[in-house]
């Protein structure tokens, strides 16, 4: 009981738009990521998969790569010359090349991909449960797992991850609702509120999905799965 009373508060932020673009409508969204001066998009679905290089202003795929229509792609993450790809019920993470977008080798995973991150370190991955796992980066061994806990109960549903400035950012699956975690304690520290970001949907996947933060300039983006806009959002503490 002690340990519930002493967990600190979440803080709630709403979020402002600095800037729209758009965005491709026919891109199932499962990962996002900016990386310098990059940003890249992996999408999911059997037979449509990719990962892509996309020009911000316009919203066009400079560059794009198929996956195999046997594999379901999912979140993605830039490191160094190379980019990490999970699939979803393969067990299958693919590497790329990041200049060229050839694949270099794959890595086995037990139980499903959902999103994946990295904190400098280890690769952050996440399964739709309360558990994100951190893996070495090359045995892709499973060196930790950090339960996630929201006012000390078990917050599921963790899907597309981001690691922003010490802190994971976690979109949770079919809720409007960005969680920053303390990747120390598993602890959520704050919800952020995107209610009213897209309200004309055409259906019920059509879900938030896509974080991705350009560190160089302090910008933070959001998007959707077949959203036709993409996001530059600031948080604003409530």
């Amino acid at each position: 009981v002690w340990a519930l009373t002493q967990r600190a508060q979440p803080v709630n932020y709403g979020i402002k738009v600095v800037q729209t673009y758009p965005h491709d409508p026919q891109a199932y969204t499962q990962g996002l990521a900016f990386h310098e001066g990059c940003l890249y998009e992996g999408t999911g679905k059997y037979g449509e998969s990719t990962l892509r290089q996309v020009d911000l202003e316009s919203g066009r795929v400079l560059r794009s790569h198929a996956l195999d229509a046997r594999l379901f792609g999912e979140g993605i993450t830039p490191w160094e010359d190379r980019i990490f790809q999970l699939t979803w019920k393969n067990e299958t993470g693919i590497v790329y090349d990041r200049a060229n977008f050839q694949e270099l080798s794959r890595f086995a995973y037990d139980g499903e991909g959902w999103g994946i991150t990295h904190d400098g370190t280890h690769l952050i991955v996440s399964d739709g449960s309360s558990t994100l796992r951190f893996l070495d980066p090359r045995t892709f061994r499973v060196v930790r797992r950090l339960l996630v806990l929201n006012r000390g109960r078990r917050l599921g549903n963790l899907n597309e991850l981001e690691y922003i400035r010490g802190e994971i950012y976690a979109n949770i699956w079919y809720q409007d609702y960005i969680v920053k975690i303390s990747p120390r304690t598993g602890d959520v520290t704050g919800w952020i509120d995107l209610r009213g970001l897209l309200p004309q949907r055409r259906n019920r996947d059509q879900v938030l999905n896509g974080i991705a933060y350009d560190e160089a300039n302090d910008r933070l983006f959001v998007t959707g799965k077949n959203w036709p806009k993409l996001f530059q959002i600031s948080l604003v503490p409530r």
